[in-house]
């Protein structure tokens, strides 16, 4: 964590004095420590964490990387710090920052000029791409329970049973098996129902002859895993059965076409075009993935505008799909790291066509 924040204390520029970090998002991602409140104020000599009297004894013990102090007064302790270290400058990450926000902490921090422009913000988001060996780990920790999940609820997926009953059933052992949250409300569509790329689980009863799609995933020590996978229930007719595998098809190809350098556009190309070929143009309409770490759903993303180029240390999903409105839909997700030395698919269950 301190090599984090060393990082972004050392690359920011010359007319930036401090940067105020407030989402919880970022926060947790340099000091390590979940809160639902606290301010991270970064100088180009010293951090601090303000944090209220309810985290105050848990953050002391947990933070390494800055010093950690109690938060009384916000106003107070802000001029302090500013006063400290001859802060003229402050940049906080306006992505995050509601339009009340921004004006409250430039009324707080005044004298001291809240800067409007977005340069912390991208130093910030630059530094969260790239993967450490450390969040590696948590992300391969949070796909393992997602994997066992799958292998568990495989049992569990018969003809009678509702979506919303699968889904509950896969939380309940999720969090179980010990995650610390999910990674999003779980996505558990059948039949028609599986046309919609993003549906609920509802009340619907799966029938024999349904496809089920389910994403899902957990979350340890703040990183996300995400896997989308998708089975049939009793029986599959031909139609299904050639979705199924121009799906597979198509992934495999995104996967293959990660190459570092190629732009994520390419990538996403990769596997569009085969779907296209296929006979099903139009009925894959979402991005073929995006990033994964402390958040769900983070940059670069596998799309048809995304010129980005593909580097080392990104954890994307590559998740085509293909629906058919009123008669079914089939998603195959798996999540890939990007190495100096290639492509390491983070996601080990199996993809071939269940028929359960």
């Amino acid at each position: 964590m301190k090599n984090k924040i060393e990082r972004l204390m050392q690359n920011l520029p010359e007319h930036i004095d401090a940067a105020l970090i407030t989402s919880e998002q970022n926060r947790l991602y340099y000091t390590g420590f979940p809160s639902s409140a606290g301010i991270l104020f970064v100088t180009r000599e010293a951090a601090y964490f303000l944090i209220d009297f309810r985290y105050v004894e848990a953050a002391k013990a947990a933070i390494s990387g800055c010093e950690v102090l109690l938060l009384e007064n916000t106003p107070k302790s802000l001029q302090s710090l500013c006063n400290k270290h001859a802060v003229k400058t402050v940049a906080t990450e306006n992505s995050y920052v509601t339009v009340s926000s921004f004006n409250r902490f430039a009324s707080l921090l005044s004298p001291v000029t809240l800067l409007e422009e977005y340069t912390v913000d991208q130093l910030i988001l630059s530094q969260r791409r790239h993967k450490t060996l450390d969040e590696i780990k948590k992300i391969r920790a949070a796909q393992a329970l997602t994997e066992d999940t799958f292998d568990y609820i495989l049992n569990r997926i018969e003809a009678g049973k509702t979506e919303r009953e699968i889904a509950l059933d896969m939380e309940f052992f999720m969090r179980k098996r010990g995650a610390d949250a999910v990674s999003f409300d779980f996505i558990v569509v059948s039949g028609q129902n599986s046309s919609k790329p993003h549906g609920v689980p509802t009340d619907k009863i799966i029938e024999s002859g349904d496809f089920v799609t389910m994403d899902f995933g957990a979350i340890v020590d703040g990183y996300h895993s995400d896997m989308t996978r998708t089975v049939a229930v009793g029986k599959v007719s031909e139609r299904q059965r050639l979705v199924y595998d121009t799906v597979l098809k198509a992934q495999l190809a995104g996967i293959d076409a990660i190459k570092l350098g190629t732009t994520c556009s390419d990538v996403d190309a990769a596997a569009r075009n085969l779907i296209k070929e296929a006979g099903f143009e139009g009925c894959f309409g979402h991005g073929l993935g995006h990033s994964v770490g402390i958040e769900i759903h983070e940059d670069p993303r596998f799309s048809t505008f995304c010129n980005e180029l593909v580097e080392p240390g990104i954890v994307m999903t590559v998740e085509p799909g293909i629906y058919l409105a009123g008669e079914f839909g089939c998603r195959i997700e798996d999540m890939v790291y990007v190495t100096e030395n290639g492509v390491e698919n983070l996601t080990c269950s199996p993809k071939n066509l269940m028929i359960l």
